[in-house]
């Protein structure tokens, strides 16, 4: 499997993970919420906002125009520190964070 299709398939795995824990949003958040100059959107978005409706659509969108990819990417521990541990499904979305950010730390490109 090409490490494209590996990220893909993660991201599959995340959203998955965000629908089955009752994380996933049916709406997208107010357009203004997009003009942040913030990482993470931090001042407009909570942290499953940003993961949901920026990090996962653009990751999609660099591997449906074939554009490179980041490196040395890792957001896991952000969401370490962001997702309480009350947060439903948390584990296992970490998980799929982490198996996301080693196909680019792990990566000898």
């Amino acid at each position: 499997m090409s490490r494209e299709q590996q990220v893909h398939q993660r991201l599959l795995d995340i959203a998955q993970v965000m629908q089955d824990s009752g994380l996933w949003q049916s709406s997208a958040p107010d357009t203004a919420a997009f003009n942040s100059t913030e990482p993470f959107c931090l001042d407009t978005m909570l942290p499953l906002e940003w993961l949901q409706w920026v990090l996962l659509p653009r990751m999609q969108a660099l591997l449906d125009a074939s554009a490179p990819l980041p490196k040395n990417f890792s957001v896991t521990p952000y969401y370490e520190e962001a997702l309480e541990a009350s947060v439903a499904g948390r584990l296992l979305l970490l998980s799929q964070l982490k198996a996301l950010d080693d196909l680019f730390t792990d990566s000898a490109d």
